[in-house]
């Protein structure tokens, strides 16, 4: 016994591009028609508004308010000034708020208002005259094209085209009801022509709101790859200066047995395991590091600089065009390797910023050998002559903050009274505890 087994039968596509467009309309324009949407205030940090008198700035951000307004007021006008047969003011004027009515409804329910502008509108052209725009009055006329426009600013440009459809199914149907011609022409092209400037305007600002948030995740992105290119650079140059220290202390350990005569059993093993430490701390040292590390990075060759070889790099700033004049206060004395290595390459950093961004300017640098740590200024002036400054890839703050933070030190950077820029630094160096003396 054969058993088949039937599947669904899959629809047409007509019948699911029927689906999909009806499903479209509903979402648009039904689902939750009547809804409070109040109008948003209009910015008031826009490229126009910022030119106004601080005094009006806030309140223009009423203006979209006063526009819809504005328009509500010229409907009723204009319906009062449509009484061509001179009947009772009274009447006109009422015609003229009834459809000026949806107008103002667009500031709290616009889609709401628009199925009620059709609504007012069937009801009034069984009053006014068969004019050369009917069903449509001159009021209902200006009144449908006004709230379809501040409809379309705030619904998706699929819903503003299902408007222009609908009104003119609507303006199709209804003279056929009623058993009298109408004109859709006007109303076809003004209402196509205000929706789609509606539309290019919304699809402009859409694509220009998504061209700032790109550009935002864009430099997040930029800023956390600088520093981890930083925090990568930290990390070799420290390897250097750890694994010197590291590797000093597992020669000593083994070759300082060999200096006393009969040692101890427990001081040899003591020494033994200070130097198996040493090697594992080595060993871990470099697996880390190969995980930051490039494959096609090359170690330095020579040592890592410190703030004695400061002025080689004063004179190399020197030829390349940068007068800089150097300072130092307090008594020198040697520092961790650490923290030297931090402040050579903060002042080479901030003298390599002065060069392309001050061109010609005048630089100090100032070290300063505190009781409590090593102070860094590094401070020049506004760029001279007609040189252009070269635009940097904004990695040079990044790297000096992250060396600062790392050493858990203090940095302020910024633009000086008199045009220049200054970093200074502070970078807290606890002080050696002084070995006790052997009793005699």
């Amino acid at each position: 016994m054969t058993q088949t087994t039937t599947g669904a039968t899959p629809r047409p596509p007509e019948l699911r591009l029927a689906s999909g467009l009806m499903r479209s309309l509903r979402d648009d324009l039904f689902t939750d028609a009547f809804a409070y949407r109040p109008l948003a205030l209009m910015r008031t940090d826009g490229p126009v508004v910022r030119r106004l008198p601080r005094g009006i700035r806030p309140q223009a951000a009423y203006l979209p308010y006063a526009v819809v307004v504005f328009t509500a007021f010229c409907v009723t006008m204009l319906a009062s000034a449509n009484n061509l047969y001179g009947g009772p003011p009274l009447q006109f004027l009422v015609l003229g708020l009834l459809a000026a009515g949806p107008v103002l409804m667009t500031l709290v329910r616009p889609v709401g208002a628009y199925w009620t502008m059709l609504a007012m509108t069937t009801a009034l052209a069984v009053l006014s005259d068969r004019t050369m725009t009917w069903p449509w009055s001159p009021s209902t006329f200006l009144a449908t094209l006004a709230v379809m426009t501040f409809v379309a600013m705030r619904v998706r440009p699929r819903a503003a085209a299902w408007m222009w459809g609908i009104t003119l199914l609507y303006g199709t149907v209804l003279p056929i009801l009623v058993g009298d011609g109408g004109n859709l022409g006007p109303m076809a092209f003004f209402s196509a022509v205000a929706l789609l400037v509606v539309t290019v305007r919304n699809t402009r600002k859409e694509a220009r709101r998504e061209v700032i948030a790109q550009q935002e995740v864009t430099a997040v992105e930029r800023d956390r790859r600088t520093l981890l290119e930083e925090r990568t650079t930290i990390a070799r140059e420290l390897h250097d200066v750890v694994a010197h220290h590291m590797s000093v202390v597992a020669i000593q350990a083994e070759a300082a047995p060999y200096r006393v005569k009969n040692p101890p059993p427990e001081l040899e093993a003591a020494f033994v395991t200070i130097r198996e430490n040493a090697v594992a701390a080595l060993t871990e040292l470099r697996r880390v590091l190969g995980v930051v590390r490039s494959a096609d990075y090359e170690a330095p060759d020579a040592p890592q600089p410190t703030l004695a070889s400061l002025d080689g790099l004063l004179a190399n700033v020197r030829e390349a065009g940068l007068s800089v004049d150097k300072t130092v206060t307090g008594a020198v004395r040697e520092l961790p390797q650490g923290v030297e290595l931090s402040a050579y390459r903060i002042i080479q950093e901030a003298l390599s910023n002065s060069l392309r961004h001050a061109p010609g300017a005048p630089a100090g640098v100032e070290v300063s050998y505190v009781l409590g740590g090593l102070g860094v200024r590094v401070v020049n002036g506004p760029a001279v002559g007609d040189v252009a400054p070269s635009p940097g890839a904004g990695h040079g703050i990044t790297g000096m903050r992250e060396r600062v933070a790392m050493l858990e030190g203090e940095m302020t950077a910024g633009e000086t009274a008199s045009g220049g820029y200054e970093v200074a630094v502070f970078i807290p160096v606890r002080r050696r505890p002084e070995p006790e003396e052997e009793p005699a």
